[in-house]
């Protein structure tokens, strides 16, 4: 495609390695000759650690979708939204169309989907992982329409991966506004079923021209 694929999570680790040497020069400056001691002794800011453990996530979703690029699939990790600092994760298009999936770690969280409302009030779909997490529909939705302005007609679909959740032995995945949201075996199988008549390569092409490596 004549462009760089990043590997899965290489911005939110660079941004936790930057995060982390700034927290750790800040308790050296403070603490002097002691620095050192202190930082061994100093617990990571869960601001810093929450990039580590995203991160991660998205290097075990990039994996498992790696597992399953062939000349009909074709993936890209880590690209850079222009004019933003936010990135999406990973790319994939197949001849049915291209998914935009947005990888999380919420370990021994229960994604679930709540509705409220109805009748006598506006009907609501809430995303549920250990809080209220709609926020994160709304992002892979604003994300997935930035692809879809780049490759027209080409069906966008998008999808929450969460890694190292609380899912049931049996069912778990749902859809709320249109985002599939489910766990990264589920996601290659659901992936790897997809048939249609999309030219992979072209489509790939133009995205990774347009959102270059992060």
């Amino acid at each position: 495609m004549g462009n760089e694929n990043n590997a899965p999570g290489t911005s939110a680790q660079r941004e936790y390695d930057r995060r982390r040497a700034k927290d750790e020069a800040a308790i050296r400056d403070r603490w002097g000759r002691l620095g050192g001691i202190a930082v061994a002794l100093s617990d990571e800011r869960q601001s810093t650690t929450a990039w580590k453990s995203g991160a991660k996530g998205e290097l075990v979703v990039g994996r498992k979708l790696d597992g399953i690029a062939s000349p009909s699939i074709a993936v890209l990790h880590d690209r850079r939204i222009p004019g933003s600092r936010a990135n999406i994760d990973h790319l994939v298009v197949t001849t049915a169309g291209v998914w935009v999936v947005d990888a999380k770690r919420y370990v021994e969280k229960r994604p679930e989907l709540r509705i409220e409302g109805g009748l006598l009030r506006p009907r609501v779909e809430k995303l549920i992982v250990g809080g209220d997490r709609t926020r994160l529909v709304d992002a892979v939705l604003n994300q997935a329409g930035l692809v879809t302005a780049v490759v027209g007609p080409v069906p966008v679909r998008a999808a929450l991966c969460f890694v190292d959740a609380d899912w049931p032995m049996f069912g778990g995945s749902f859809t709320t506004r249109g985002v599939e949201v489910l766990w990264p075996g589920k996601l290659v199988k659901r992936l790897a079923s997809e048939d249609g008549p999309v030219d992979v390569p072209a489509v790939a092409a133009a995205i990774a021209g347009h959102f270059p490596p992060a």
